[in-house]
């Protein structure tokens, strides 16, 4: 009889049941040759940021994803993912999704796409990639501390990753929410071979701007997997996730 009274609160008491999602988000984590060890630490700390912010998760490996329709996703999270793997018509799908009002966040390496191989995407990443230097910590410094990606950190922190240098071939403007500070590591520490190259003041490593009628959120941090139980870049994730997915948060 208790049992069935306490099931019977639950039905008729609305605090009680479960806290409806405010929004799902899509993520995509396909394993590349740098990146797969991060998945399981990533998953297991996105979804519990999920439950503790009571949004949606949807977890995929799988591109065939984008065969489906698209609408039901309030974003659509590239994890480390190599953007190019996806078909025609999956590309062409995602596209029409952003162009329509759909929303993208895009994490560390699925900012890289070859040169010409998907030039929409390159375009919606808003910057190309050259190349990195070694793994370093360098001071990363708070560009837009009204951005949701940034609050919680301060405005210079230490931080160790790969810094991206990229270019601007196809013109994008973007907001930029954090830069790294070249003088506090050295951008030429890189392979045999390679020519490492230094974007002077200049140096973002997460920015947002838009596509179409789509919100765009890029980070370009998050190589290893310890970071993703690293609670300021677990921050910085939350607050790229909820800005992206909603619009909402920026105090300005």
């Amino acid at each position: 009889m208790a049992r069935l009274l306490a099931a019977l609160l639950c039905l008729l008491l609305p605090g009680v049941s479960a806290a409806e999602d405010q929004f799902e988000l899509l993520v995509i984590a396909t394993p590349s040759k740098y990146h797969y060890e991060y998945i399981p630490v990533a998953r297991e700390n996105i979804e519990r940021l999920a439950r503790l912010h009571s949004f949606k998760v949807t977890w995929t490996s799988d591109p065939a994803v984008f065969d489906r329709d698209l609408t039901p996703y309030a974003a659509i999270m590239f994890l480390n993912t190599p953007a190019e793997q996806l078909s025609d018509s999956q590309r062409r799908r995602f596209e029409g999704y952003v162009e329509a009002g759909g929303n993208a966040m895009i994490v560390h390496r699925a900012a890289i796409v070859p040169a010409g191989a998907w030039p929409w995407f390159e375009r919606l990443v808003g910057r190309s990639f050259v190349n990195h230097p070694k793994v370093q910590t360098a001071v990363v410094t708070t560009a837009d501390p009204d951005h949701p990606a940034t609050f919680g950190l301060p405005a210079r922190w230490l931080w160790s990753d790969e810094f991206y240098v990229t270019t601007n071939p196809h013109k994008v403007a973007i907001s930029t929410v954090l830069r790294v500070d070249e003088r506090s590591y050295d951008p030429t520490r890189i392979w045999p071979g390679q020519v490492g190259e230094r974007m002077g003041a200049d140096h973002p490593e997460a920015w947002h701007h838009r596509v179409g009628r789509g919100r765009v959120f890029v980070t370009l941090l998050g190589h290893t997997a310890d970071m993703y139980r690293d609670d300021r870049y677990l921050q910085h994730l939350l607050g790229g996730i909820y800005w992206t997915a909603t619009g909402l948060g920026q105090q300005r």
